[in-house]
């Protein structure tokens, strides 16, 4: 059993709370309740976070693309970066980066995550022998470190609107419809934990034509399903000059874009086009430190959410895994962009209890998970900050000094009620440390 000096329950803060847990799930919470001889005991304890948005593979290249070339720096120089790294990853590569970056999510808070997973085939862009041999990978990063896992395969065809060929940098990510339907049976059939579920995303309006979208939604109903969106004006432009429609506009005419959709990035956007995602209850999947470092732009986060709009949190290209850093950023780019203090907080209200619980409702929904929460039924998926000053603080303080300060961090985790993080380290982390960086050394030789 775990007692907490104070936890974030439904009903809110509560002081002195012992919660028990069984088969992964909470069991029971007693509030203004003694701690008892062998209760764990923390400070603050709050729910996991989801990852709604991760590129495993990609925590292999983590800095090493912060070297200007001759020319203007983008986006689309980063990804001629990441294709050269893709192409050299092998199925054990995979799984070995995976484990990392999932070892680095469960110390930084997250506990469940939506693994948008697109290297599927050989490095010659054959399938393999086992068409899913990487998504087992994935499937077996997640079962070894104990994160809960949205496995996402990815649906990507074509290299741009029209639709174009794709290019040589892309041929160990492409399916047709029916490859690609084969494919998700063959991970439906990898679920052994319960907490563990499979949805599909295409790719991005570059990657799948609109004859693709309406063969997948028929191919695979009642499905998670996330997709790359405006993350980039010359993706708009682009889908402008295609078709005489934005990005988001063209989704919600063309596709059955509802609450079960979640729109990655979705970051250059007019308000018509906001809108219609908040009118639709899709969530909007921000993934505030890559798009920072890809210097993609900003969400218009506070007109979104004030309107009644979802959101979640992802750590994307895994440049850095910090779930604190994640809602930061995002707040301090509102700040930016309107010359205000506390955008995205409520009125009289604390900014990060309003962040927290937006990444948690809407992160949840866009995983297909149950609600993240600290109540009997709910997942054992728990997170305790500690504070080593020690200053016994109210649940929202230490949230805010979480998020904006610079003691308090991420001191325990639980997921399906393990106890796999103790004191900041994960259990594993030895192991998966020392696994990844030969991998690095091998492959960055």
């Amino acid at each position: 059993m775990i007692h907490a000096a104070q936890a974030l329950l439904p009903e809110g803060w509560r002081k002195n709370v012992r919660l028990r847990m069984k088969d992964g799930l909470i069991t029971a919470t007693e509030t203004g309740t003694p701690a008892a001889p062998g209760d764990h005991r923390v400070g603050t304890l709050i729910p996991g976070l989801p990852n709604v948005h991760s590129h495993a593979f990609q925590r292999g290249f983590s800095g090493l693309s912060e070297r200007r070339g001759t020319g203007r720096d983008s986006f689309w120089t980063w990804r001629e970066i990441m294709y050269r790294f893709a192409l050299s990853v092998d199925a054990d590569d995979m799984q070995a980066l995976a484990e990392m970056a999932y070892v680095e999510m469960l110390e930084a808070g997250f506990t469940r995550v939506g693994e948008f997973h697109y290297l599927h085939h050989a490095r010659d862009g054959r399938p393999h022998d086992d068409p899913a041999e990487h998504s087992a990978r994935i499937f077996a990063a997640a079962a070894e470190t104990g994160i809960a896992l949205t496995h996402l395969p990815v649906f990507y065809r074509h290299g741009g609107f029209g639709p174009r060929p794709a290019g040589e940098g892309q041929r160990r990510f492409l399916h047709d419809v029916d490859t690609f339907v084969a494919l998700v049976g063959a991970c439906d059939g990898m679920l052994s934990r319960p907490q563990d579920r499979v949805g599909y995303a295409p790719h991005s309006l570059r990657a799948a034509s609109a004859e693709d979208l309406t063969q997948l939604a028929a191919a695979l109903p009642g499905r998670q399903v996330h997709v790359h969106i405006a993350e980039q004006v010359q993706e708009v432009e682009d889908c402008l000059a295609f078709c005489g429609a934005r990005p988001v506009d063209w989704l919600h005419d063309n596709t059955g874009v509802d609450a079960g959709w979640c729109l990655i990035h979705a970051t250059h956007l007019s308000a018509a086009e906001r809108r219609r995602i908040v009118a639709s209850g899709a969530v909007a999947g921000l993934c505030p430190v890559t798009e920072a470092n890809l210097g993609d732009g900003l969400f218009p986060a506070q007109a979104h959410l004030d309107e009644g709009g979802a959101i979640a949190i992802g750590t994307d290209s895994n440049i850095r895994i910090d779930a604190a850093e994640e809602l930061r950023i995002l707040e301090y780019g509102q700040r930016l962009t309107h010359r205000q203090r506390n955008v995205l907080a409520m009125a009289g209200g604390s900014t990060g209890a309003r962040l927290l619980a937006a990444a948690l409702a809407g992160g949840t929904q866009a995983l297909g998970a149950p609600a993240a929460e600290l109540a009997p039924g709910a997942p054992a998926d728990l997170v305790a900050l500690v504070d080593p000053l020690d200053l016994a603080q109210p649940g929202e303080t230490m949230l805010d000094r979480w998020i904006f300060g610079r003691e308090v961090g991420v001191g325990d985790v639980w997921a399906a009620g393990q106890h796999l993080v103790h004191e900041g380290r994960h259990i594993g982390r030895a192991r998966v440390a020392a696994r990844f960086a030969a991998t690095l050394r091998r492959l960055l030789d």
